[in-house]
């Protein structure tokens, strides 16, 4: 199978290149590295082919589609709070750029696209679990792009028969994901900080909670997505199924790094939501998507992946 990885250099991207390259797959990998990194891919470089490219380049991405079976559109500026800030560059990257990658596997012909959505599309709804069949409400940018996005997904789908996937992802974690960006994900951010016995910040009082999931299930998630049949023109959430407060997130990387966390608070984020739990039963069921590696085991690996040298 040929494959496109936009967004391949990046902290899923690249752990879907490598699982691509273990199967034996033809990869090819778009990224305008701003925020990934080649070192992601150094392991399988000899083995991908990589182009610097940016998905709002129209004709780049109608080239590097050509020939190819499935696309897994990855590439995105995922940070809620730079969504806030800078609504325009996000609007541009994250509803065109998924225009600009649909158009192009509609006229090279590709079977299948793969799309990284966000659980960022249901907001601040109260209602637990987030099932895929309720209202979304989107309270930022961010949320609102990806909703759209899924939108373009639905069309091209039903107008151009592209089969399309959307999937929601909850709270990714693991390897390779950025603890230096101010806007990195939570446990990427508290894990690095307690293991340079540094005080954590919370942002609002810890009660809220999320849907943490261990980025080894996303990539199966997304292989399970490119290849089941029933799954073109859906969407589907991608977590464990499980709710973990800021607070418990907190002692349990303490726990696994064995140490002691020190907090310190500070008001919430603009466009945060409150709380976070996904219903993963029509994953489940439709793309056989079971979470094999839980919060605990994940967060285990992950601090002795940032203790490696």
């Amino acid at each position: 199978m040929k494959v496109l990885v936009t967004g391949g250099a990046g902290f899923i991207g690249s752990h879907i290149v490598h699982r691509l390259v273990e199967s034996g797959d033809h990869v090819r990998v778009a990224d305008n590295f701003t925020t990934g990194k080649r070192e992601n891919l150094r392991a399988v470089e000899r083995d991908v082919e990589i182009v610097a490219a940016d998905v709002r380049d129209k004709d780049a991405m109608r080239r590097l589609a050509s020939g190819c079976d499935v696309i897994f559109h990855e590439a995105a500026i995922v940070s809620v709070p730079y969504s806030v800030e800078h609504p325009e560059e996000t609007n541009a990257v994250n509803i065109q750029g998924t225009l600009h990658v649909l158009s192009a596997a509609r006229h090279a012909g590709v079977r299948r696209v793969v799309f990284a959505s966000s659980a960022a599309i249901y907001g601040d709804e109260p209602t637990m679990p987030k099932c895929e069949t309720m209202l979304p409400d989107p309270v930022s940018p961010y949320g609102v792009e990806k909703l759209a996005s899924e939108h373009y997904l639905r069309a091209y789908h039903r107008l151009h028969g592209v089969e399309t996937v959307a999937l929601r992802y909850f709270n990714v974690f693991g390897p390779r994901q950025d603890p230096s960006s101010p806007y990195s994900g939570v446990i990427s951010v508290f894990a690095s900080r307690v293991l340079s016995n540094e005080p954590i910040t919370i942002f609002g009082d810890g009660t809220q909670s999320r849907d943490f999931v261990y980025v080894a299930n996303v990539v199966d998630a997304n292989l399970a997505a490119a290849s089941a049949e029933l799954a073109g023109g859906r969407v589907y959430n991608v977590a464990c199924g499980k709710k973990t407060t800021l607070l418990e997130l907190a002692d349990n990387i303490g726990r696994a790094a064995h140490v002691t966390v020190n907090k310190t608070f500070a008001p919430p984020r603009a466009g945060d939501i409150r709380d976070s739990l996904a219903d993963i039963t029509r994953a489940r069921t439709e793309l056989g998507y079971t979470p094999r590696i839980s919060v605990d085991e994940g967060l285990g690996l992950f601090i002795r992946y940032l203790r490696t040298p």
